[in-house]
C-alpha cells in the first residue's frame, strides 16, 4: 500500500490555513481548559501515559481551587465559549463531580468529562446530567478480549459498552468514543465500527499510542509504515460510507491524508487554544505533555497573566525544526507535529508521517 501523496487542492487548501493557523497563534483564545482532578484509577492500562494507578502520591486538587481559577478567567473570556473538560487519572472515582459541575453550569460554562465508563451506572449519569453535563468521551479500545488486555480489568469492556450504549441515546450531549489503536485492535476495526453504530454512536475519534509512561514496555502499541496506512484507508473508507463520524486524532500532520482521515487540516492547538490546570496546580497546554513545558502554577501564578504572556515555545514552533524536522519538505504545513510527542530535550519521539513513509 503506498502512502498519499498531497494533490494540487490539498497544498493549496494548507497553504490558506497556513495563515489561520499564524492569526489563531497571534491571538491565541482560550477555548479549551482542562482539569487534571485526579491522579487515580479504578483501571490499569497498559497504554496509560501517566502512570496512574488507584491510589495517588498526590492528592485530588480542591474543587475551590480549580473554581478559583475559573473565576479569574471569566473577566476576559466569554463563558459560552470556553470548554472545561475534566479528565484524570478517571475523574468518576470523584464523589463531587456533580459539585463542581453545577458551579460551572451556573457559570455558563458547557462542561465535559473523559471516562473510562466503569463507574458510568445509569443513576452516576443522571446525576451529571442534573448538574449541566454538556459533553462526553468514553474510550473503547478494541473488542473484548483487547480491550480487557488493554485495560487491566476483565468486566471494562462490559461497562464501557454499557455506558456507551446508554450516552449514545442522550441525543442533546456532545459525545464520542475514542479508541486507541494497536496491532492487537487494528483487524477489529471493522467491527469496533460496527458496533458502535449499532449502538447509536455518531463520532469516533481513532489515535495511536506514543510512547511514553507503560506504553513504552509494549512492542504492540507501535504501529508499523503498513499498520499505520492501513488505519488512515480505514478512517477514509468509514468516512466514505458515511454511517459514522470516524476521523483520526489530533497527532500530527499526515501528508496525503490531511483534510480526508479528519475534518480539519493538522495544527497542535495545545498553548494556543488550549490550556490546562494540572493536579499539582501546574499550568500547561494539554494534559498528555510532559512537565518540561509547563509554564508556571496556579498556587504561585496567575492563569490568565500566564495564558497572555507564557506559551511561547508554543505559539513559536521555529525551535523545533531540528534533527528530523530540519529537512523536512512537509515543515511549513507540520511545524514540528504535536508538544506532546516532544521529550524533556525537544526531540521529536514519534512521527506518523515518517512511519508511514516506512523511515
Amino acid at each position: 500500500m503506498a502512502m498519499k501523496s498531497l494533490s494540487v487542492r490539498q497544498k493549496i487548501a494548507l497553504e490558506l490555513f497556513r495563515s489561520i493557523k499564524r492569526k489563531r497563534r497571534e491571538e491565541h483564545p482560550l477555548k479549551e481548559l482542562f482539569w487534571e482532578c485526579t491522579w487515580r484509577c479504578n483501571l490499569h492500562c497498559r497504554h496509560c501515559g501517566s502512570d496512574c494507578k488507584s491510589s495517588s502520591t498526590l492528592p485530588d486538587m480542591p474543587a475551590e481551587d480549580f473554581l478559583r481559577v475559573v473565576d479569574s478567567l471569566l473577566p476576559h473570556v466569554d463563558p459560552h465559549t470556553l470548554n472545561i473538560i475534566i479528565t484524570g487519572g478517571e475523574p468518576l472515582v470523584r464523589q463531587d463531580l456533580e459539585t463542581v459541575g453545577r458551579a460551572l453550569y451556573d457559570r455558563e460554562l458547557p462542561w465535559g468529562i473523559v471516562t473510562n465508563g466503569l463507574l458510568l451506572t445509569e443513576d452516576r449519569f443522571m446525576s451529571l446530567r442534573r448538574a449541566g453535563l454538556h459533553n462526553i468521551t468514553i474510550s473503547l479500545d478494541g473488542l473484548e478480549d483487547t480491550h480487557n488486555w488493554m485495560r487491566g480489568n476483565p468486566r471494562s469492556f462490559e461497562r464501557a459498552v454499557a455506558a456507551i450504549g446508554m450516552v449514545a441515546k442522550a441525543e442533546d450531549l456532545n459525545f464520542d468514543v475514542v479508541t486507541c489503536v494497536n496491532k492487537k485492535s487494528l483487524g477489529e476495526l471493522d467491527r469496533v465500527r460496527d458496533l458502535l453504530i449499532d449502538a447509536g454512536v455518531k463520532r469516533w475519534r481513532l489515535f495511536t499510542i506514543f510512547p511514553a509512561g507503560r506504553a513504552t514496555a509494549y512492542p504492540e502499541f507501535k504501529l508499523n509504515a503498513e499498520d499505520t496506512r492501513q488505519m488512515m484507508e480505514f478512517i477514509v473508507r468509514t468516512r466514505k460510507e458515511g454511517r459514522i463520524k470516524a476521523s483520526f486524532c489530533c497527532e500530527g500532520f499526515l501528508g496525503g491524508y490531511e483534510g480526508v482521515a479528519r475534518d480539519t487540516f493538522f495544527e497542535c492547538a495545545a498553548g494556543v487554544t488550549v490550556g490546562s490546570v494540572l493536579l499539582d496546580g501546574g499550568i500547561g497546554a494539554c494534559p498528555s505533555i510532559r512537565a518540561d513545558y509547563r509554564q508556571g502554577n496556579i498556587y504561585r501564578d496567575d492563569f490568565w497573566e500566564v495564558w497572555q504572556n507564557g506559551f511561547q515555545q508554543y505559539r513559536d514552533r521555529s525551535w523545533m525544526k531540528q534533527g528530523e524536522c530540519a529537512d523536512c519538505k512537509f515543515w511549513r504545513y507540520c511545524e514540528g507535529n504535536g508538544m506532546h510527542l516532544r521529550d524533556s530535550d525537544g526531540h521529536l519521539m514519534h512521527c506518523n508521517l515518517k512511519t508511514m513513509n516506512g523511515k
